[in-house]
């Protein structure tokens, strides 16, 4: 349970931070089938007392870091960024050990699923660095696809929802729905809530059909093709890295540029130059200095350290309860 809590607390965090997937999370902590277990039996109304626990705590686990910590993870990413990286990046990389004495006894099918998954986090890296046009879907579908695919991100490891939705061209309409549907029910504005209802309720519906597909459907690879799927679990981990390079600065956004999928004009331009935008400004890479480069790997041990030690403590409980229970 003290896994799950934290596992949680990171997958919020990780819907905080551009790049980083939930998902990825919830393997480092090693309650990644877990999980998919108790959502797949969740949608199909198998409720039990393991279920509700692991799903109670993951679920409060998120919503505390996001409504707690939403103000100081941006901060600290706007003014700190290459130290958050390095961290998340420990914290992402403490999942490879947990994933491969899973995966055992490792075999051919488990190294070429391996392969596959380093090849799928390639290109979806690739995208992002090359700033991917968006598709431009929209409509009533649109959003249903739309909250489907952050749905389905949540859950799957090394997937970022920002960018599916940003390769949609769904990111500024989903995101703008949200915020002006809490301002409305901030002020009372019953009318204005109604209006934002033909957007929120395709992306509930989205949503809901993507936890139920997507945790379904790994549920059955996992307990089908185990060794593949955990070395595709595998292959996902070790290279989302790749996309956290922590040496960048945020270039501050002219007229003609696009933010989330915005075309900065002179109208927002003082908007899209304001601190709320910065983690979603144009990255370039700088030279670290010594003392950074330091300070990166220590944070990195230190990430790795912290999710080995959840993993080695859980794995400790295990043990005590099942010699107790053999007593």
């Amino acid at each position: 349970m003290i896994r799950c809590g934290l596992a949680g607390v990171l997958m919020g965090l990780a819907n905080l931070v551009p790049g980083i997937s939930g998902g990825t999370m919830l393997v480092a902590c090693g309650i990644y089938t877990l999980f998919i277990d108790a959502v797949s039996d969740a949608t199909r109304f198998r409720f039990s007392r393991k279920t509700i626990l692991v799903l109670a705590m993951v679920v409060v686990g998120a919503i505390a870091a996001i409504g707690g910590l939403a103000g100081t993870i941006h901060w600290a990413l706007v003014n700190h960024r290459w130290i958050m990286f390095s961290l998340f990046i420990g914290l992402t990389l403490g999942g490879v050990p947990i994933l491969w004495m899973m995966a055992k006894p490792i075999k051919k099918d488990t190294y070429a699923g391996l392969a596959l998954g380093v090849l799928m986090m390639g290109a979806l890296v690739a995208l992002q660095e090359m700033g991917s046009e968006s598709i431009g879907m929209s409509g009533t579908v649109g959003f249903i696809v739309g909250g489907a695919a952050a749905a389905s991100a949540m859950i799957l490891p090394g997937v970022s929802g920002a960018f599916l939705l940003l390769l949609l061209g769904l990111y500024e309409p989903i995101i703008g729905a949200i915020k002006d549907t809490i301002s409305a029910l901030k002020a009372g504005d019953v009318s204005a809530v109604i209006d934002q209802m033909s957007i929120i309720i395709p992306i509930g519906i989205g949503v809901l059909l993507g936890v139920a597909v997507v945790s379904n459907v790994l549920k059955w690879v996992l307990h089908r093709y185990e060794r593949v799927t955990l070395g595709v679990l595998l292959g996902l981990i070790i290279a989302a890295p790749a996309g956290l390079y922590p040496f960048r600065d945020g270039v501050l956004p002219e007229i003609g540029d696009t933010i989330k999928g915005e075309l900065v004009t002179e109208e927002n331009l003082i908007e899209m130059q304001s601190l709320d935008n910065a983690k979603d400004w144009k990255q370039e890479t700088f030279t670290p200095s010594a003392m950074q480069v330091v300070g990166s790997l220590g944070l990195i041990v230190l990430g790795f350290g912290m999710t080995v030690g959840i993993a080695r403590v859980g794995r400790e409980n295990s043990k005590a309860e099942n010699q107790q229970s053999s007593k």
